[in-house]
């Protein structure tokens, strides 16, 4: 009876929850050699995709940490008629929820002979999982286009998978470390995909 309340104790311990690091984010970045030199010093202004809402406040969050990115790359600022590009920004936000792999509780019993005795040993594994994990995954993409051909310069995405309880979720958190994770190393390899931590 020790034993299978050490085995319970033990598993509890085992699920005690740890401080989880952020999710890394991953970036991937398109731009030609033509198009490039055309970015550089450029005045830009930072506006919500077609279809999106330009007035909403959550949009707001992104499009303030989009513009501070841009300034630290180098672009400058200019009112829209003065721009010579701008910056299209769009956030998908989708939730998935990933089913339990096994029942809350599992038992698994044991036993062996040989000359020097026999034993029997008893293990009870206890899942405190409890519900099944929604996980918010977070996409942000920005397309830079000259303001009066419309041609796309560079284009971008950042995309997060984050337990939908985690701190970074939130939009107040997502939008800063997206958004910085696009534009670190600007303007990047073209094509290629990178993982930033």
């Amino acid at each position: 009876m020790k034993r299978l309340i050490a085995a319970i104790a033990l598993s509890a311990l085992a699920a005690t929850p740890v401080m989880a690091k952020p999710a890394p984010i991953d970036v991937t970045r398109f731009h030609t050699a033509q198009t490039l030199p055309r970015l550089k010093g450029a005045a830009v202004i930072v506006e919500t995709a077609p279809g999106g809402d330009q007035a909403s406040l959550e949009n707001g969050i992104w499009l303030a940490a989009v513009q501070k990115e841009l300034t630290a790359s180098g672009f400058g600022s200019a009112t829209p008629g003065a721009a010579d590009a701008v910056a299209e920004v769009r956030v998908d936000r989708e939730v998935l929820k990933r089913e339990k792999q096994r029942g809350p509780v599992s038992v698994g019993v044991g036993g062996s002979t040989g000359s020097y005795g026999g034993g029997v040993g008893l293990g009870v594994g206890i899942n405190l999982g409890g519900a099944p994990k929604e996980y918010v995954v977070t996409r942000l993409s920005v397309r830079i286009r000259d303001r009066r051909t419309g041609e796309a310069l560079w284009e971008g995405r950042a995309e997060s998978r984050e337990k939908a309880k985690a701190p970074e979720a939130a939009p107040t958190m997502a939008a800063p470390r997206l958004a910085h994770a696009l534009f670190s190393g600007f303007p990047g390899t073209s094509g290629e995909t990178i993982t930033v931590k």
